[in-house]
């Protein structure tokens, strides 16, 4: 963790300009009608930063994904592959210009290719031995260093950094992220220039004064954990993907005279989720429990709004009630949106297969029966549920238990083998090495949650005082950190930082006197960037958004990471994807013997 002090607020709509006008400028370098082919990856990144009717404006015509064989059929003279540099992407841009070549219509398209965030040698090469680097009219790059996914939210979106960092020790996404922070810097200096430029002042403060840097390994347990906020769950259950999830259709369906819709489509109903949506706004962060007291109090609201109308008699209130009708019509199509979301979380939260899960790991938080094998895990195990739930399970009691007795672990990784597959001990060897899994040692957890009140008793779930609410009376440890730092101050807990993994570094940068804050009358709140190296929640965001709201707050929250994470997906990007047929293995079957 580091922490360094510069001044003032970000701007996150001058990041998104930033972002858009550079992908414009390099679609402008290829003249006449284009078609994008994107890699899949970044289809829903570049949608936070372009719309497709701005696009048009840039006579692009047609968008395909990037697959393997040939591009559908188009009539645009330009091609334009816009991808992560990734060497099995090299072999799908290829074996797409081979396509062209033998349909005979190679000759009429010029071929561009764009790198996101930056060139790679390695790809190059690898286009040069599959015999298309040459026809290529442009090789570049497009530097999307950070993602603005809403007003208070950033990210470098490297799903696999954590993998990078912790398990093949390569530093390649710091690099990245010491780039995105420089972009945040370049932003506030463009919006310094701008307003100095309109006069309205001659020195403008930087618009940051505390930057913290979390490395995600000081907090293993939070991502681990169930989301019990309204986003998170939807997250959980569901997954969010650049800020939209796609849910089943069923519940959407619009009703007449009473009747369901007979215009019943298979295609799930996709949402885009951030604070545009006004609802949405006021519901992410809450607690599910509060979410439908919530969803209660803003149906009686549009109802009264409704009722205007019959208290409209002039002309002039008839139209005063009119312009407002759009309004209102949007708001009720929301709320009905937001209640059917509620309740596809209320079947799955309800489930026993889901409080079981729920129990066992607030059991392990609170420290419980953590130094023995778990009954319900064993039991997870026996019923082969998902192992992705299983492993998640046994890194929660590891990490409670400050690692396993020999006998345990031992135990654990054998029953994983025998049930899911011998393919997985590499999955296990990078738990091991991430130290997810390990032997026991130093008896820290236990220190740490009573000294940072990390598990918090009788937690108010719908008017929360503590940021223990998101997990339902466990508090985030990353985000206990940072309140600590705004307010009393790191030397307060210098002894609990020692047994987190890793230094602890806090570094004052002197600030020019004309570019220093100037602090007027209840201007005293400072700005914060915490940055998650490896990975964040929702429920870490909505913890930080929570203390960023307090009347008494020292500090508002601005966070940036390099992947917005839940435990499944956090656990799958350190999985090895390995099968069996990896290794040419004969069915149990077939060869009579047994694992």
């Amino acid at each position: 963790m580091a922490t360094h002090l510069s001044s003032g607020r970000v701007n996150i709509a001058v990041l998104r300009e930033a972002a858009r006008r550079e992908l414009l400028d390099c679609l402008d370098k290829c003249v006449g009608a284009k078609a994008l082919v994107w890699d899949e990856q970044l289809t829903g990144p570049l949608g936070l930063i372009a719309e497709y009717s701005l696009l048009k404006e840039h006579e692009v015509e047609k968008m395909f994904p990037l697959r393997t064989g040939r591009l559908p059929t188009s009539n645009v003279r330009n091609v334009i592959f816009i991808t992560r540099p990734k060497l099995q992407l090299m072999e799908f841009v290829a074996q797409n210009i081979h396509k062209e070549e033998e349909l005979g219509t190679y000759h009429r398209k010029d071929f561009h290719l764009f790198f996101v965030p930056r060139k790679s040698l390695l790809c190059e090469k690898r286009l040069k031995e599959l015999g298309v680097y040459g026809t290529f009219s442009n090789v570049d790059e497009y530097n999307l260093d950070i993602l603005p996914f809403d007003n208070d939210l950033l990210s470098t979106e490297m799903e696999h950094s954590f993998k990078e960092c912790f398990l093949f020790n390569d530093m390649t996404s710091m690099y990245y992220v010491a780039k995105s922070l420089m972009m945040i810097h370049v932003a506030d200096m463009m919006l310094r220039m701008r307003r100095e430029m309109a006069g309205s002042e001659q020195q403008i403060p930087p618009q940051i004064d505390a930057l913290l840097l979390i490395d995600r390994n000081v907090d293993f347990l939070t991502p681990l954990a169930s989301q019990l906020t309204y986003e998170g769950l939807i997250d959980e259950i569901f997954g969010i993907a650049n800020s939209n999830v796609k849910l089943p259709p069923e519940k959407f369906q619009r009703q007449k005279d009473g009747e369901p819709s007979s215009d019943i489509s298979g295609e799930p109903k996709k949402f885009v989720l951030n604070s545009a949506d006004e609802l949405y706004s006021v519901l992410r962060d809450k607690n599910f429990h509060a979410v439908g007291p919530e969803l209660s109090k803003k149906a009686k609201l549009l109802s009264a709004q409704f009722e205007e109308r019959k208290d409209a008699k002039t002309v002039g209130e008839i139209k005063q009630f009119v312009s407002k009708l759009p309004h209102i019509q949007a708001a009720k199509i929301s709320l009905a949106n937001h209640t059917s979301i509620a309740e596809l979380i209320k079947e799955n939260v309800e489930l026993d297969i889901f409080m079981d899960s729920l129990q066992s790991q607030q059991e392990f938080m609170n420290g419980i029966d953590t130094d023995k094998i778990n009954s319900y895990i064993e039991d997870c195990i026996s019923r082969k549920e998902p192992l992705i739930k299983v492993i998640r399970l046994i890194c929660m009691q590891s990490i409670t238990n400050n690692g396993f007795k020999p006998k345990v672990l031992e135990f654990y990784k054998r029953e994983i083998i025998q049930t899911y597959g011998f393919e997985h001990i590499i999955t296990i060897d990078n738990l091991e090495k991430a130290g997810l899994l390990r032997p026991q040692g130093q008896k820290s957890y236990s220190t740490i949650r009573k000294s940072l009140r990390l598990v918090v008793e009788d937690v108010n779930e719908q008017n929360p005082t503590d940021i223990s609410y998101v997990f339902s009376g466990y508090a985030p440890l990353t985000v206990r950190l940072a309140q600590y730092l705004s307010r009393p101050g790191w030397r307060s807990i210098e002894e609990v930082l020692r047994l987190l993994p890793g230094p602890t570094i806090e570094e004052i940068q002197q600030i020019p006197v004309g570019l220093r804050k100037k602090q007027g009358p209840g201007d005293n709140q400072k700005v914060t960037l915490v940055f998650f190296l490896g990975g964040v929640t929702y429920a870490e965001i909505a913890a930080l958004r929570f203390l960023s709201q307090q009347e008494d707050s020292p500090s508002d929250y601005i966070i940036a990471t390099t992947k917005i994470i839940n435990g499944s997906t956090f656990i799958k990007s350190i999985m090895h994807n390995l099968s069996p047929d990896a290794f040419g293995a004969v069915p149990v079957a077939s060869s009579g013997q047994s694992r």
